[in-house]
């Protein structure tokens, strides 16, 4: 099994994968446009990236890719269109750059709070300013209102604690009570109610549809003259546009390591207007790029590697049918010989009843096996009689999953 490296990547990560596979190509300069051609001759099984765009050109290259790893978690830059046509696993690494995204968010706060950055900056130019620097309001006591509460907002909301901040949230997944007791954050029911009643906003949800331009001038125009606006999600949630109005305008200050158009390599020319504002503090998509979040992924890249080459799994798909209905579930106790599985699934299929999901468990001392088949429609009392007369089936259970249509 070949795997291919197309970004950074830890050097212990790679020295324990290179011990677990037959081949590890790593090439971390790899620009997207070049990927293609960079899969096709290495014939890989297995592409693992951070930043670099996977496109549907790329999925097409070789016939022999069947799995794409986002060594992160966002998977935006991923075709996954094109990946489930061509039958590609996709999967991530949720949660692992969670703490490191977390502490940049805290620091781009603090620093707006007490101005750091700008402080610096005249003392590297000969300037003492204790006057204009000495001013600050503080963060305790003020209401932080988190858009999203996933694993990297609840980072923030334990970090964020611990400075004083009164915790609020909004999320489309509803916040159950004892999560939001654990968390000591207050679920609020809008977008709306929470832009209005936080002096500090940080925005934590993944790039989509349903997310594009989430936080744009109207959303802005809630906000409390004078509060903060934290971005370190994705580019494309937050209207650049309109944030650098409302910045210009002196009603909100900034703080954002994401931006719409940002380049996708290391180092690149950039010119984004935000960037430059006196009321912004920005960082170049930095937020997971720590020394510790690097070992979390990587370690995480190699469970996902070993368990899909041992055990045939894939952890944290990206890419498959979570909302299928399966109404029936079928148990078929069968005595462990070449052609028994295919000679059930070949009357289901018969009566054209499309599996869902099979699982298939070998006994001790490998004489007989268990398979459990999960399908959409009943079959027929006529098909289960006949696989029950069968010699190599020992028993037979039909259990309805209690799924509605």
């Amino acid at each position: 099994m070949r795997v291919l490296i197309a970004d950074k990547f830890s050097p212990q990560g790679l020295a324990t994968l290179q011990g677990m596979v037959d081949e590890v190509i790593f090439r971390p300069d790899l620009k997207s446009e070049e990927l293609p051609a960079a899969l096709s001759e290495a014939g890989a099984s297995v592409l693992v990236v951070r930043s670099t765009k996977v496109t549907g050109e790329a999925m097409t290259a070789t016939d022999t890719l069947s799995l794409v790893i986002r060594a992160g978690a966002g998977v935006n830059t991923i075709d996954l269109k094109a990946a489930s046509k061509r039958g590609i696993f996709v999967a991530n690494c949720p949660g692992k750059n969670a703490i490191a995204v977390a502490e940049l968010t805290m620091g781009l706060l603090l620093a707006l709070d007490r101005r750091i950055v700008d402080a610096t900056a005249d003392l590297r130019a000969g300037q003492w300013n204790k006057s204009k620097y000495g001013k600050a309001r503080g963060i305790k006591g003020q209401t932080l209102g988190l858009v999203g509460f996933g694993m990297i907002a609840r980072e923030v909301a334990v970090r964020a604690r611990a400075f004083g901040l009164k915790l609020q949230a909004y999320s489309r997944a509803p916040i159950d009570a004892e999560t939001a007791e654990a968390f000591a954050v207050a679920p609020v029911a809008s977008l709306s109610e929470l832009l209005r009643t936080s002096d500090v906003v940080s925005v934590h949800v993944p790039y989509g549809p349903t997310t594009h331009h989430l936080i744009g001038r109207d959303e802005l125009a809630l906000m409390r003259k004078g509060s903060i606006l934290l971005h370190t999600a994705r580019g494309g949630v937050v209207d650049d546009a309109a944030l650098a109005e409302a910045v210009a305008s002196g009603r909100v200050r900034a703080g954002t390591d994401v931006f719409e158009g940002e380049p996708a390599g290391g180092t690149a020319e950039f010119d984004n207007p935000l960037a430059k504002l006196d009321g912004v503090y920005a960082t170049p998509h930095i937020g997971a790029s720590s020394d510790q979040a690097a070992a979390a992924i990587s370690d995480e890249v190699l469970r996902i590697i070993h368990d899909y080459f041992a055990k045939g799994l894939v952890h944290n798909v990206v890419n498959i049918v979570s909302d299928r209905v399966a109404r029936f579930r079928l148990i078929v106790r069968h005595v462990d010989q070449v052609g028994v599985l295919a000679g059930i699934l070949s009357a289901l299929r018969g009566e054209k009843l499309n599996v869902q999901e099979m699982q298939n468990i070998i006994f001790a001392r490998g004489e007989a096996a268990c398979a459990t088949i999960t399908l959409e429609h009943r079959p027929s009392d006529l098909l289960l009689d006949k696989l029950r007369q069968k010699e190599t089936i020992l028993a037979i259970e039909l259990r309805a999953t209690g799924a509605s249509a």
